[in-house]
């Protein structure tokens, strides 16, 4: 196979060369449990609190606010599960209907009835055609019987932004919780929740160049918390189960380069995804961009082709070592278009064709050449072979 060209970042990231090098010593020589009330294991402890520190730094928290855990989803789960223990007589949860299946799944289910436990109310709120969040229909969905709301900071599939600050002021305004599932958004937009109005934030370490397996959770001081794993007295009481010592010192060190990449990410990053998303709507008649032009993380741009299958075209990619995605990769097998761009009311038609490419810093000019070469010519072979891509395509003639 030829090199590869990975352009599915917002799927997962390369652990970075540094975080390796930093979590190995943990996987050799220092082995011992944080717990532990010998010198070696409160050696061990001390590296674990200088990740917390360092992924405060890059989130603008303070370190006792921040609560290690294995994953995006796990985060996401303990802050919604948390509010609704600790305000029991709420019975209504606001979300999005563009959520990551991490969020969105398990409001659906608390949306049903199921024994020993009445539903909740859950409302889904819309976005326009550009996958924005309306300001008047999220404020008009909030009552005093809401117990968390819940949207995320950036899509996973189109890279679209929230405007999480207005909505943070909202829910302040009438003393609502307000979660945001961030795993897209962590290191690649800046971020300063000593200023922004976000009680509980949810990350996962394998979108940042840290190893799976890891992920933190924020719970702003003051904040009424319930842990979702019971057990010893870790993470402050607030999590039980001995901590993965490496993934965490991995985390912690791909939060420094996070911190050390912003800039990048929002100049150079940002340009790669220009000149490849400028050139696949120059060579390709009836590319579409999907999202807000300018309200996108740095690195996503979402293309739909018309009358040609998405799964088609990342086969093909594939075949030149091409890495890219038709959506979220917790949803890969399915053959339905993207509850995403649905909601977004995409037509068919062009949902079903949309490719989604995330970059990172790793990315070069030249890779980017090289899908620019690659991709226009395998758009015109799908459609030829497809009778309604040869009746566009006569059309365009």
């Amino acid at each position: 196979m030829s090199k590869i060209i990975y352009l599915d970042n917002n799927a997962t990231s390369a652990v970075a060369p540094e975080v390796v090098d930093a979590m190995t010593p943990f996987l050799r020589d220092l082995y011992g449990n944080p717990s532990s009330i010998h010198t070696f294991g409160g050696q061990v402890a001390r590296h674990v609190e200088q990740a917390r520190e360092s992924l405060a730094a890059l989130l603008g928290a303070d370190p006792t606010e921040i609560i290690f855990t294995s994953c995006g989803t796990e985060s996401d789960s303990t802050a919604i599960r948390s509010a609704l223990a600790c305000y029991p007589d709420r019975r209504h949860v606001v979300t999005t209907r563009v959520e990551h299946p991490a969020v969105r799944n398990l409001c659906q289910w608390l949306g049903q009835p199921v024994p020993g436990r009445a539903p909740y109310r859950v409302t889904e709120l819309p976005v326009d055609s550009q996958g924005m969040l309306g300001l008047d229909e999220f404020k008009a969905a909030l009552d005093d019987d809401t117990a968390i709301v819940s949207v995320m900071w950036a899509n996973n599939e189109t890279g679209v932004l929230f405007p999480v600050d207005e909505i943070g002021a909202l829910c302040r305004e009438r003393g609502l919780l307000f979660h945001t599932d961030a795993v897209q958004a962590v290191g690649k937009v800046p971020i300063n929740l000593a200023k922004q109005p976000v009680d509980m934030l949810a990350l996962s370490g394998h979108k940042l160049h840290a190893p799976k397996g890891v992920g933190a959770l924020y719970v702003r001081r003051g904040t009424r918390f319930a842990p979702y794993l019971m057990g010893g007295h870790q993470e402050n009481n607030r999590r039980g189960g001995t901590e993965s010592v490496p993934l965490i010192v991995g985390l912690g060190k791909a939060a420094e380069l996070a911190l050390r990449n912003l800039k990048q990410e929002q100049t150079r990053v940002r340009a790669l995804r220009d000149r490849l998303e400028k050139g696949l709507l120059a060579k390709a008649p009836g590319a579409r961009l999907n999202g807000h032009p300018d309200h996108r993380l740095p690195n996503t741009t979402n293309v739909s082709f018309e009358y040609v299958e998405g799964e088609a075209i990342l086969l093909m990619l594939d075949q030149y070592g091409i890495c890219a995605s038709s959506g979220s990769a917790c949803t890969t097998g399915s053959l339905e278009p993207s509850h995403v761009l649905r909601a977004m009311g995409v037509p068919f038609t062009a949902a079903h064709g949309s490719v989604r490419f995330s970059l990172s810093v790793y990315n070069t000019p030249e890779e980017i050449e090289t899908v620019l070469e690659v991709l226009p010519p395998i758009i015109r072979r799908l459609r030829e072979i497809s009778p309604f891509g040869r009746e566009q395509l006569a059309a365009a003639k």
